[in-house]
């Protein structure tokens, strides 16, 4: 080889080299933290709790104080079962929260202290967060508030208390100077809906026929048609509650069936009439809904209790 040819193909080596350098893909850049937090939003929502809680550490690592991520996290952490790191994570919330996200973020730990059934840390947090939205004179919020402490003491076994509490929701509810009719009647149902539910849980099966047939008039008035789905899941959880399994399951299977308290009914009803089959398949749905509100707090571990018992 003569000593220009070499050198011709030296020349043409290095030519390709720094074509091929000139043309290759750029390394991606850094994605932002709120790039990060839309990843693991969606991946929350989709079902994925493990692969978002691994974006939000990620968000962590970088912003220590971040609100929405330590938010983000308790929350996929209580899907995932893990309630303890769940509750530290949705304290620090608290404290980072800005005062229009902070009770909010209060709800979030009361929720969490209700999967683990404390009635005792959960109520109070509730309670906290009722007595800010009467000290905002937002009543139709507090009676929200109101209504959701009902519930947890209902579903936690203290009835008397959820009385009291479904009491004082209603009449602060009815506060409100700017209420139209409809919503006065919304008040009513939601009050008539409850005392059904305590009358049922107190094996008094004429009251609750009594209230549930209240609540069905003033549907029937009309201008709240969205409470009937809410009517059928009162007829189920009163036919349930009353021991009746066979005549529940209907009404049940008309409600919600995005709502995981009504799916973990659906499966303990189903246990009850004796196919496991079919409470297998609810309970399993139970734990696919991503929903963190208090129905799941309630269903939720349940759900993975039985199924990891194995359902007979």
């Amino acid at each position: 080889m003569t000593r220009v040819h070499a050198h011709t193909l030296v020349l043409a080596a290095l030519i390709v080299s720094v074509v091929a350098c000139s043309t290759s893909t750029p390394p991606a850049p850094e994605r932002s933290t709120d790039d990060l937090l839309i990843d693991a939003h969606k991946l929350d929502l989709a079902g994925k709790p493990d692969a978002a809680a691994a974006i939000y550490r990620q968000v962590l690592a970088r912003s220590a104080d971040s609100y929405d991520a330590h938010y983000g996290l308790g929350r996929v952490l209580d899907l995932s079962g893990d309630y303890a790191q769940a509750r530290t994570h949705f304290t620090r919330a608290i404290e980072l929260a800005p005062d229009s996200h902070k009770e909010q973020a209060m709800r979030m730990l009361a929720i969490s202290w209700t999967f683990v059934r404390d009635l005792d840390h959960a109520t109070r947090l509730f309670r906290d967060v009722y007595d800010r939205r009467i000290a905002a004179n937002n009543p139709a919020a507090a009676a929200e508030s109101a209504n959701e402490l009902a519930r947890v003491y209902l579903e936690l076994g203290d009835i008397d208390a959820a009385a009291q509490w479904y009491r004082t929701g209603h009449d602060v509810a009815l506060r409100d100077k700017d209420l139209v009719p409809s919503l006065a009647d919304l008040a009513e149902i939601r009050w008539e809906h409850a005392e059904a539910r305590i009358a049922a849980r107190r094996g008094d099966a004429a009251g609750a026929a009594r209230h549930a047939a209240a609540v069905k008039r003033l549907i029937d008035k009309g201008g709240n048609a969205d409470q009937q789905v809410q009517y059928a899941y009162l007829l189920g959880y009163v036919r349930f509650s009353l021991g009746q399994y066979a005549d529940a399951r209907e009404p049940l299977r008309q409600a919600d069936q995005s709502d995981p308290f009504i799916l973990l009914l659906l499966a303990q009803t189903s246990e009850k009439l004796h196919e496991p089959a079919e409470a297998r398949t609810y309970y399993e749905n139970v734990l696919a809904s991503t929903s963190h509100a208090i129905n799941a707090a309630f269903a939720r571990p349940i759900a993975r209790e039985r199924l990891a018992a194995g359902v007979k």
